[in-house]
């Protein structure tokens, strides 16, 4: 017998309720809800506080329960264990519970089980120890920077008209309701000529409120009686407002039905956001075809040009719109779809305002900003930074990708309908703030954390600028979005940092080349994702980088930056491609370093060498970190730039530079370099290439009774031309995986995985074989991850209980053997519940038991003794090993002193809803001779 705060194996298996067999035979129930979800972990538990084996008609589940609601927002809750991903929970109506059905259990080993979001832990509250002994200092802000030649946050010429318009609901694959189809326009009045479209699409966010009921909202869909819907599509009207006066058409789509449906989908429902935005731009394209059949809010505004469109998305809704770019070029699978028309319009560019990314697939040929929120307390992490990483290497690279890092900033504020003191529905602020610890950054009222007007208006600049620069054409706005150091007015005082990567970025020095690794002397060739030595950032790194944001595998190959950690001045690190790059006809070297941050004056020398050995220095550059803490993503790279002149008169063969040097001027310290380009100005045209598009899919099959079957994970392959991808094959036993190229489409063998299936006729879990893919050249993944699931199909053995010694003198044991009908391939758990003893007759009691037994049930002995069915932890596990038939539930007893009655002890098993289980049965302990 153990209890669940001790007790755990590496593998988990425990049994909901069969049906009860013939008389004292019953199926075996599940443990019950641990206690103390606060409490520290002690060595050698299974199962940390807040864990247990949850039972439901008739399935298992690994359940976490939460101290605390968590609000419901776009980071993805997961469950992993030694930092593996284990799976994405289905969240209860409580908002603190999240189940995922064992069978889903992507690894047999669950050990040090954690529950993240955007790679913040929920399980655990922040270490705010340092915090309450010492006040932190607040990080000081950077400088304010050159004020750029235009200000796209500047109201335009126009007066602008708003309106609604709300369809017939449209049913997307995998979700079982309707989904809405409603907008709000805002449009410019008396603008000549067709004009550019700008949609809108929010995150995932509470969908249902009660009016006048403080708090109370939740994330059903529909709406129960009582509740309306939370209008979070109205949360973006001054950014239309200013976007309609500047000439464009906007709309901003409501996807409260996503929302309230997704947590299910494999990619978080991204596919279901595409297929609603592709709905409503048809629509649009219907609308300009037809204006006398569009609604009297869109006929109100100019005719629309749906060969110029641009997509903002704020969260989950900013993967969506990055899908929807996917799927409007190169077609999803018809299955998977929700709309099947052809598309009639040309996505210009896009944006991203705090998004997610679970699938790290960005879109490389149609440009996009990204905006990085530096207190973002939801999607923490801040993975959209893969918009702009994860395009490197992929394509043509003409396609502009900025980052855009907004120090100060939450993840809601974008968002007026989110927004304390705004929104008509109930909101927060999304900062994880402890008041005992504060966070001298981002917590209310912290110097550097902007107030929500500032940020909503700093937010409404960007997407302009990008609308002005990816859809208008105007270059003299990159300069705000690229890194090249200047800012828009009107998002003062928000201090702003920009990167970029494509455009008139050329050949450089890319770590993860997928044509090879650089050789690196002086420093080190890191994974961005790993566990030991070889990882970019370790533990003793207080706080995170968004470059380094995990996605599937615990180890990601081919995702590399280069880490410099010098103890001297002039310690030269040596960056070498496999082939020499040409910067002929570069202006400038543009390199993207982070440093630590709330660092000042971290100096580099610049030089390259050519294939001859020529050797140059280019000049040096200075880095201040930016603003952080260890609640921060703020390991985020800068980019600086030195002029190639000095090459040049050096007479360097620039068609052929061979090598990079960095070389360290302060004292010590620590920097990554994430790539080097030769970069010259302008905006160069994109045309999306003819990429191959990779979706995987997933095979669901019976295991059979014996023998084996051989099965191949689904894969769907379109496109003209080839490409490559990193493909990753889980190891079901383990929840490892291991990596390897593959080449795709045309010409190549593809994507061939085989799993074997065993057959037998022995309880077991479902097992999954998991696949998952990233692009590397010339692809775009739509679905990620897949794989075979073998489905068990094999009765679960019936569980009978009989006395082996049931009548025992003081100081011997009370024994009753726990039998299965058959053998299992997994580990079978009973429980039994402690009960008073009836009838006022002696009961057994905590004096009465083996003490290092009894500590199993109690954090601390009673002293004066208690009867032992008023112990804390009255729940006694046996567990049948797997490949065993039957195990002893015992209790032992002492001898002692005392002249007694016989005493008495009684269990009740019982079902996961604390059903009985056939009657009760007793123990009876006496007195020795």
């Amino acid at each position: 017998m153990i209890r669940g705060r001790r007790a755990w194996a590496t593998a988990i298996a425990v049994l909901t309720v069969a049906g009860v067999a013939p008389t004292g035979a019953y199926a075996a129930p599940v443990p019950p809800e641990i206690p103390g979800a606060t409490a520290t972990p002690q060595p050698g538990d299974a199962l940390p506080p807040g864990w247990r084996i949850a039972g439901e008609d008739g399935n298992n589940h690994l359940e976490w329960r939460a101290p605390e609601p968590v609000p419901m927002g776009d980071a993805r809750v997961e469950f992993r264990a030694n930092g593996a991903l284990v799976g994405v929970p289905e969240p209860q109506d409580d908002g603190r519970t999240f189940r995922l059905p064992l069978d889903e259990v992507r690894t047999a080993d669950l050990g040090d089980l954690a529950v993240e979001a955007a790679g913040r832990r929920l399980d655990e509250a922040p270490d705010a120890g340092a915090s309450r002994q010492a006040k932190p200092p607040a990080p000081k802000l950077p400088p304010k920077l050159p004020a750029g030649a235009v200000d796209p946050g500047k109201p335009g010429k126009y007066a602008t008209t708003t309106g609604e318009y709300s369809l017939a609901s449209v049913k997307l694959p995998g979700f079982p309701a309707p989904v809405e189809m409603r907008g709000v326009v805002v449009a410019p009045k008396k603008a000549a000529g067709k004009r550019p479209i700008a949609l809108f699409l929010h995150g995932r966010h509470v969908t249902c409120y009660v009016p006048g009921k403080d708090g109370e909202a939740s994330g059903d869909w529909p709406c129960a009686k009582g509740s309306k819907p939370i209008p979070s599509h109205r949360g973006y009207l001054r950014d239309q407002k200013l976007l309609a006066s500047q000439g464009y058409v906007t709309v901003s789509i409501s996807a409260n039905g996503i929302n309230g449906q997704d947590w299910n989908a494999e990619d978080g429902g991204a596919q279901a956001r595409s297929s609603l935005i592709r709905n409503h731009l048809g629509r649009w394209a219907d609308w300009a075809a037809k204006p006398a059949s569009a609604p009297a809010a869109v006929r109100k505004g100019p005719k629309t040009d749906l060969s110029k469109v641009l997509l903002v998305g704020h969260s989950r809704g900013g993967e969506g719109v990055n899908r929807a770019v996917m799927d409007s070029l190169y077609k999803p699978p018809a299955a998977q779809d929700g709309y099947r028309s052809k598309a009639r319009w040309n996505i210009r560019g896009t944006v991203h305002i705090g998004p997610t990314i679970f699938g790290q697939n960005p879109v490389p040929d149609v440009p996009s900003l990204t905006i990085l929120p530096g207190c973002d307390g939801d999607v923490s992490d801040l993975q959209g930074q893969v918009f702009t990483d994860g395009t490197r290497g992929v394509s043509r690279g003409k396609a502009l990708h900025s980052s855009v890092y907004m120090v100060g900033a939450n993840h809601n504020y974008f968002n007026s309908e989110w927004t304390p003191g705004q929104a008509q529905a109930p909101a927060d602020d999304d900062f994880w703030h402890d008041p005992e610890a504060r966070d001298p950054l981002c917590s209310p009222g912290a110097a550097g954390r902007l107030s929500a007007d500032q940020q909503h208006k700093a937010g409404a600049t960007y997407i302009a600028a990008a609308a002005r620069l990816f859809v208008g054409g105007d270059d003299r706005v990159r300069q705000l979005v690229d890194g090249t150091g200047r800012r828009a007015p009107s998002a003062d005082p928000a201090r702003v940092r920009t990167h970029a990567v494509g455009g008139n970025r050329s050949a450089g020095f890319l770590p993860d080349d997928p044509q090879g690794p650089l050789k690196v002397t002086g420093a080190k060739l890191c994974d961005a994702v790993a566990p030991g030595r070889t990882a970019c950032m370790g533990e003793k790194d207080p706080g995170s980088s968004p470059h380094f944001a995990s996605w599937r595998a615990e180890h990601e190959a081919g995702r590399r930056a280069v880490a410099l950690n010098w103890k001297k001045p002039g310690t030269i690190a040596r960056v070498t491609p496999k082939k020499p790059v040409s910067v002929k006809g570069a202006g400038s070297l543009a390199l993207r370093v982070a440093v630590p941050p709330n660092t000042s004056g971290t100096r580099f020398d610049v030089h390259v060498k050519d294939a001859k050995g020529k050797r140059a220095k280019l000049g040096s550059v200075k880095i201040d970190g930016l603003p952080g803490t260890d609640r921060t993503s703020s390991y985020w790279a800068q980019e600086v730039r030195v002029p190639l002149t000095a090459a040049t008169r050096a007479k360097l063969n620039l068609a052929k530079i061979a090598s990079l040097e960095l070389t360290p001027k302060s004292r010590s310290g620590k920097a990554w370099l994430m790539d080097a380009w030769s970069w010259k100005p302008g905006t160069p045209a994109v045309k999306a290439a003819g990429l191959a598009r990779v979706d995987i899919g997933t095979l669901t099959v019976k295991e059979g009774d014996s023998g084996f079957r051989t099965y191949q994970v689904p894969v769907r392959t379109t496109g003209k031309n080839a490409g490559a991808v990193r493909l990753y094959v889980d190891d079901p036993e383990t929840g490892k995986s291991i990596s390897r190229l593959v080449k795709v489409g045309p010409g190549t063998a593809g994507i061939k995985v085989k799993v074997k299936v065993e057959g037998n006729k022995r309880y077991g879990w479902d097992k999954t074989h998991g696949v998952a893919v990233k692009a590397v050249r010339s692809t775009v993944i739509g679905a990620d991850a897949g794989g075979v699931i073998a489905e068990n199909d094999d009765p679960m053995p019936k569980v009978s209980i009989k006395p082996v010694a049931a009548d025992v003198t003081e100081g011997a044991p009370l024994t009753w053997r726990i039998s299965l009908s058959e053998k299992a391939d997994v580990e079978i758990w009973t429980v039994a519940q402690l009960l008073p003893v009836p009838d006022g007759r002696p009961e057994l009691s905590t004096a009465d038991v083996d003490q290092e037994w009894l500590s199993q049930l109690v954090e601390r002995v009673p002293n004066p003794a208690i009867p032992l069915s008023k112990v804390e932890y009255g729940t006694l596990w046996t567990t049948v090993e797997a490949g065993q038939k039957s195990a002893d539930l015992t209790v032992p007893t002492i001898r002692d002193q005392l002249k007694e009655p016989a005493e008495y002890v009684r269990f009740q098993l019982s079902d996961s809803d604390d059903k009985p289980l056939g009657p009760p049965f007793e123990g009876t302990v006496r007195d020795a001779p």
